[in-house]
């Protein structure tokens, strides 16, 4: 297929690499966009932690806390002005208050009822959307619990109370105490936030993102020259590595680089009082993954010109 300028363009918002090499990526891998920022990262163009393009998405995320458990949720308005808004910001602490006594997808808390208006969520929103005069959307939630633990939160950059850009929760199960536990917790949220690891243990590691790791590893140990058996010790090495660092666990904690975040739990354990096992995580942060539209400012002042 032809390589547009439009997918060169794209390619090179996403990986950071320049122009002619993202074309010839891109001619390299039939227009593949996935398989060009791989081949970039093959070649050692582009780096992993591609950039993911400027987001349109503005908003809010709120998070709400209910005994054992805790949800964050993520609602979206077109201008961060709406999203410093009182209105805009009591929905969303509100929306979240909901969204905690349900099972925590959107689907349910969209039908859950609002006790403010009477109605759903769903219809609250649409009411503030005509009221605020901006369209809103419910778009993700996530609900962690434990049968005895603490679920902990943390807000990065609290725009309000329980309100913000960033979200996160930790989920830990143990039978000690709950203060000291929610400490431990709050740290690890934190530490979540900082580094947005891909799996709580090296073995929950999407597989195929795995594999697509040990393809970029092998394509690239095979410039070296090296024969086959030094290549497959290279690139088992480096998969080594790789679990180590997006795996929470096995990451350094942000507290204190010297140790792993494992050991930072195992020794929060004498406090606490009794073993702690991390079961769940959950990471939102504002507009991920949603492609800023961009405009031509110039471009659209001539077309209004031309009428």
């Amino acid at each position: 297929m032809s390589v547009t300028a439009a997918m060169v363009k794209e390619l090179r918002e996403k990986s950071g690499a320049g122009m002619m090499d993202c074309k010839k990526a891109l001619a390299e891998t039939n227009g593949d966009m996935e398989a060009a920022i791989d081949w970039l990262r093959a070649k050692g163009i582009a780096k992993a932690d591609k950039k993911s393009g400027r987001t349109a998405a503005e908003g809010l995320i709120g998070i709400a806390s209910a005994g054992t458990k805790a949800v964050v949720v993520e609602i979206n308005s077109e201008t961060d002005f709406v999203a410093r808004n009182d209105a805009f910001q009591d929905l969303v602490r509100g929306v979240a208050a909901v969204a905690v006594e349900t099972e925590g997808s959107v689907d349910a808390i969209a039908a859950a009822t609002y006790p403010a208006t009477g109605k759903s969520v769903s219809e609250t929103i649409k009411d503030a959307i005509a009221t605020i005069g901006e369209n809103m959307t419910l778009r993700r939630a996530a609900l962690l619990s434990v049968e005895d633990g603490v679920v902990s939160t943390y807000i990065h950059n609290a725009a309000a109370d329980g309100l913000g850009k960033l979200g996160v929760l930790v989920a830990l199960k143990s039978t000690g105490d709950k203060d000291a536990l929610n400490t431990i917790g709050r740290q690890v949220a934190m530490h979540i936030a900082a580094t947005n690891p891909l799996a709580i243990r090296a073995s929950e590691v999407d597989a195929a993102v795995a594999e697509r790791e040990r393809n970029v590893f092998i394509e690239q140990s095979r410039a070296s020259g090296k024969p086959d058996n030094i290549i497959e010790k290279m690139v088992d090495g480096r998969m080594r590595k790789f679990f180590e660092e997006v795996a929470l666990l096995s990451q350094a904690f942000v507290m204190n680089p010297d140790i792993t975040v494992e050991a930072a739990i195992k020794e929060a354990e004498k406090t606490v009082g009794a073993p702690i096992e991390v079961t769940g995580m959950a990471r939102l942060l504002l507009g991920e993954g949603v492609e800023k539209e961009e405009t031509d400012f110039a471009a659209e002042v001539a077309a209004v010109a031309k009428g």
